[in-house]
């Protein structure tokens, strides 16, 4: 045991009613909603990387956390930061964690240097998830800081960077397979451009489609039975990002006929960036088929940058569950905070509140979208807002073999004459506020 978080108990759960700021007030682990418990339904994971990697820096300023591990031999703050990981998820009882490989190990002279550090460091996790129960829903490769993949990496023009990005998704992939982890993770940090001045976006993309291609072809070699994820991102760093929102990535996925095998996972504050809400993020991997997992965060909307603050409210995340649950939940997913602490929020008591917060608005926004799901209000409006397209006739106008001509006859012997209907917006705000 370290002493980096002494006196700090493991969290319980205490009910609504309880002042104790270090309880969950909402988030009770067993307690079944539709026939799962809420362990099951939001699969919660701590983030290696804001959690313990982060220095607490931004945009306009450097380092204002100070922690143990930021200092002293690489290998022994990377044992560590292992130790002190593992207490707080059994602290939070977290039944998941996940990580880039630069968070969880120092990046060494060589590529086989960095991998033999991540593999030194897997060889704890693999120990400690069998101690204590908590589980990888992902790793992911870091193929962004590095001043190496300022171009790209699978889209970079250099050749051999590709080929070094290949090498180090391979060494990351054996490890997530290794510690059974449920998922692997894409993110193109910089997977975009800056100008189209220098760039060759044609062959960027086909670059990138190939790289995905060998991936999955890479997870069945090696029977990994988890999902491959992309996390889409419209901006920043890179100013163009060619997996700018769930829509976007599923066209690329199409277009290399990766999209029964590639899903999303889907973050708050990228949704933003991207111009949509959260929701619609999901309901459009619903729709499409690629939902996956999420990154539980939220952004500042006076800023115009992803500041990664954990979620709370209640009300947007109650939405975001109905249509989490309307779609089924999760199979392999879950929800990974890729939430960090405030430039100011210095103590280790704070990164529990933080989470702890967190874990209580998801749990809040589960109750209340189930309780929206058995009420049925909101379901039984939209289905009698679409309830003509069950009649033959107009079932007909979407059938193969439907043309306009025939559909433009249909209206004039008809004489059809459409008019507008409420869609009641306002009622149906109301209505879910009944709920949150």
């Amino acid at each position: 045991m370290t002493d980096f978080f002494a006196g700090i108990d493991r969290v319980e759960y205490k009910g609504p009613d309880s002042d104790d700021p270090l309880a969950f007030r909402f988030y009770d682990a067993k307690r079944e909603i539709m026939g799962k418990t809420m362990e099951d339904h939001l699969r919660f994971a701590v983030a290696y990387w804001h959690s313990f990697a982060w220095p607490g820096g931004d945009p306009f300023g450097g380092q204002t956390f100070e922690r143990p591990w930021f200092h002293g031999d690489p290998m022994e703050a990377a044992k560590l930061k292992a130790d002190v990981a593992f207490e707080m998820f059994s602290i939070l009882n977290a039944p998941f964690f996940t990580f880039h490989d630069r968070d969880i190990a120092p990046e060494g002279d060589t590529l086989q240097e960095s991998n033999d550090n991540v593999s030194a460091i897997a060889d704890i996790f693999e120990r400690k998830i069998e101690e204590t129960g908590t589980r990888l829903l992902w790793g992911t490769a870091n193929m962004f800081t590095n001043r190496r993949f300022m171009a790209g990496a699978s889209t970079n023009p250099d050749p051999e960077v590709f080929a070094w990005c290949a090498a180090q998704v391979k060494h990351c992939m054996d490890v997530t397979h290794r510690l059974k982890g449920a998922n692997y993770v894409l993110w193109g940090g910089r997977e975009g451009y800056e100008t189209l001045l220098n760039t060759d976006m044609g062959r960027e993309l086909d670059q990138m489609g190939r790289f995905l291609s060998m991936v999955v072809d890479y997870k069945h070699k090696i029977g990994f039975e988890g999902a491959i994820l992309i996390e889409p991102k419209p901006q920043e760093p890179s100013k163009h990002q060619y997996d700018y929102d769930v829509a976007t990535v599923f066209g690329f996925l199409q277009r290399f006929g990766l999209e029964k095998e590639v899903k999303v996972n889907i973050e708050t504050g990228h949704s933003v960036l991207a111009g949509h809400t959260f929701e619609h993020e999901i309901e459009t991997a619903n729709a499409l088929g690629i939902f996956g997992s999420l990154d539980a965060n939220r952004n500042d909307y006076q800023s115009g940058w992803d500041t990664d603050q954990f979620p709370n409210n209640v009300p947007e995340t109650a939405v975001a569950m109905y249509y989490i649950l309307k779609g089924g939940g999760f199979t392999t997913g879950g929800f990974n905070f890729d939430s960090k602490l405030r430039r100011q929020s210095l103590d280790p008591v704070d990164l529990i509140a933080g989470h702890i917060g967190g874990m209580d608005v998801i749990a809040r926004g589960l109750i209340a979208a189930a309780a929206m799901i058995e009420d049925g209000g909101w379901a039984d409006f939209v289905k009698q807002r679409y309830a003509g397209w069950d009649k033959p006739e107009n079932q007909a106008m979407l059938a193969d073999g439907a043309d306009l001509e025939t559909i433009a006859a249909r209206v004039h012997s008809e004489g059809l004459d459409p008019q507008p209907v409420s869609g009641q917006q306002e009622r149906l705000e109301n209505w879910i506020n009944r709920f949150v």
